[in-house]
């Protein structure tokens, strides 16, 4: 091993700021705080929209419209899709799921709407059914019926 191989031990070790500590630690006076403000106050802190006094972004804009916290989100399919699941005359939530015409049962459930044409009678279990959704599952000669959650 020669002298030339030797390489630094990681990063070098830096000494704590010794705050509050007089003139001679490098800090002294102030602390590394600056001169007056808020930020030279013990027990501040900026909140999170804080932009230095200015009116934050969260207030300038306007605000319009009405979001619905206990809206119920259905996963959605029309009867012409179930008219695709071929061979099978009980159309469950298990048989949706296999087929890929609902990827995972949403918080509400299942709701069958009546886009598209039924050709064969199929008895459809789902938790909620449009009105033309039950007239075209019926006029085919299936059922409808209503799963409860």
């Amino acid at each position: 091993m020669n002298l030339k191989d030797v390489k630094a031990y990681g990063e070098p070790r830096r000494r704590k700021k010794r705050l509050g500590c007089g003139p001679g630690s490098g800090h002294g006076g102030t602390s590394g705080r600056g001169s007056k403000g808020a930020g030279a106050r013990s027990g501040t802190e900026t909140g999170l929209y804080f932009e230095g006094g200015q009116m934050p972004m969260v207030r300038r804009i306007p605000k319009r419209g009405f979001t619905n916290i206990f809206k119920k989100a259905f996963s959605i399919v029309n009867v012409g899709q179930i008219n695709s699941l071929e061979g099978k005359d009980v159309v469950d939530l298990k048989a949706l799921q296999e087929s890929g015409l609902v990827r995972r049962e949403s918080g509400a459930g299942v709701k069958v709407l009546g886009d598209g044409e039924l050709k064969r009678p199929v008895k459809v279990f789902a938790h909620k059914f449009s009105k033309n959704a039950v007239k075209k599952i019926t006029a085919a000669g299936g059922e409808a019926k209503v799963v409860e959650k």
